[in-house]
């Protein structure tokens, strides 16, 4: 698939620590309680050390912040791991997401300092005052506006992604011109594919704790996968044919990309370690994911903090790379790399158009 001294880009879960409860994240359940799988770890800036070499961080175009479970701003070092990526490495490019509902002025002036003119904070805010709280639960809506202002008036670069609902579609015009007044140099309305199962059904609402509903959007904000969706139905009549059936075009691959989880483990994506701890199973290893764990050695033999090198010496990628070839996800063909990567189902870049 791609050797060490082919990666370029490194996407960084720095931690499973979140004060957030957002109803569609797989670290809570609906909104409710904790994902039971998780142990909530973080990874230090010793950890750090020890998986990135100063000689890797030079060879590095972008490193990034964002993962499955946590938000960067929560973990105890932040701040000091991308002041070792920027020591080492005075390009490169660095970037985080956040909800923005922590820290103070001063943590987010450091911040600033860091990024640069090389860095950008992607602001993660889903609505204003009124109606961000409403997915970004337990976040403050005063402490999102300071840090915005915070990073942004120490010189940042910032990006307002805004994930539209039904509930704050009508204000996707005014956080716009909100950004604007504020200086973000861009604002993107995403249009999630989270109402979209892999089965082939489509939901008009996801219902999370207490009954509470979060209704999709209008059609001029619905991820243009589910219009695709509707097309794969009427050629292969269902989503597993589809699946079993499609090229692959991995993303990361070509990029020279991996993922490092906040216990330290590499795998291509965000994707495929997602997969690791469905809340849903109660035994999580029974997703395909674990079968290329266990014939690379296990968790602890793809723990980067042991040599980030050892990692790709265990085969992981060309094992998780050669199950394209295989005929049917029921016969070992990694279901997630065809839901995400699979040459006729764009639901990732869905969202952006």
């Amino acid at each position: 698939m791609y050797g060490l001294k082919d990666i370029k880009i490194v996407h960084l879960e720095v931690t499973q620590n979140c004060q957030a409860a957002c109803p569609m994240c797989e670290r809570n359940i609906r909104g409710e309680g904790l994902n039971p799988h998780l142990n909530l770890d973080e990874l230090s800036l010793q950890d750090c050390k020890q998986i990135f070499t100063p000689s890797f961080i030079k060879q590095l175009d972008t490193m990034y912040m964002c993962g499955n479970y946590g938000d960067p701003i929560i973990a105890k070092d932040t701040l000091e791991i991308f002041r070792y990526f920027r020591k080492h490495n005075h390009n490169i490019w660095l970037s985080m997401n956040t909800n923005a509902g922590a820290r103070s002025e001063t943590w987010w002036y450091d911040l600033a300092q860091i990024f640069g003119r090389n860095g950008r904070v992607i602001f993660s805010v889903d609505g204003l005052e009124d109606t961000n709280h409403i997915y970004r639960q337990n976040v403050n809506w005063g402490l999102v506006e300071r840090s915005m202002d915070s990073f942004i008036e120490s010189g940042g670069r910032a990006q307002w992604d805004f994930l539209v609902f039904k509930h704050n579609e009508h204000q996707v015009e005014e956080a716009k011109k909100l950004s604007v007044k504020k200086g973000f140099e861009k604002f993107t309305a995403k249009k999630t594919g989270r109402f979209i199962k892999s089965k082939g059904e489509k939901k008009d609402q996801r219902v999370y704790k207490d009954g509470k509903v979060l209704k999709k959007p209008s059609i001029a904000y619905t991820n243009t996968a589910s219009t695709s969706q509707d097309k794969l139905l009427e050629k292969y009549n269902t989503m597993a044919d589809y699946y079993n059936k499609t090229e692959i075009q991995c993303r990361v691959k070509d990029k020279g990309e991996i993922f490092v989880s906040a216990e330290g483990i590499v795998l291509p994506c965000c994707w495929t370690a997602g997969r690791m701890y469905k809340w849903k199973h109660k035994d999580p290893y029974v997703e395909q994911i674990w079968d290329h764990i266990n014939l690379a050695g296990g968790k602890q033999a793809l723990d980067a903090r042991k040599g980030i090198h050892k990692v790709f010496e265990t085969g992981i990628f060309n094992s998780i790379e050669q199950s394209w070839n295989i005929p049917s996800c029921d016969d070992g063909k990694l279901k997630i790399c065809t839901r995400q990567c699979g040459k006729e189902f764009k639901q990732f870049e869905g969202q952006f158009i």
